[in-house]
């Protein structure tokens, strides 16, 4: 059984770790005015720009942060 619990720890720990940047990254992207890009009177399309680019960089900084914290538990077998 203890290999099914490391495995849903890490589960656990990856979608925790990609809400986290996630939502980091929709609150830094608040700080752009990405609405002076878009057509006037388009919300909808703006908000939705700004869910999906937190989406894609979120997801690419909580991948890093993953693979590096797993690297950095590999370390130990290099000597």
């Amino acid at each position: 059984m203890e290999i099914y619990e490391a495995v849903g720890q890490e589960a656990l720990i990856g979608i925790l770790s990609h809400l986290f940047f996630i939502a980091i990254t929709f609150y830094a992207l608040q700080a752009f005015m990405v609405e002076k890009l878009f057509k006037k009177n388009k919300v909808f399309q703006i908000q939705l720009i700004y869910i999906l680019l937190s989406i894609a960089i979120g997801t690419l900084v909580s991948n890093f942060f993953l693979q590096f914290s797993g690297w950095s538990g590999q370390l130990q077998y290099l000597f």
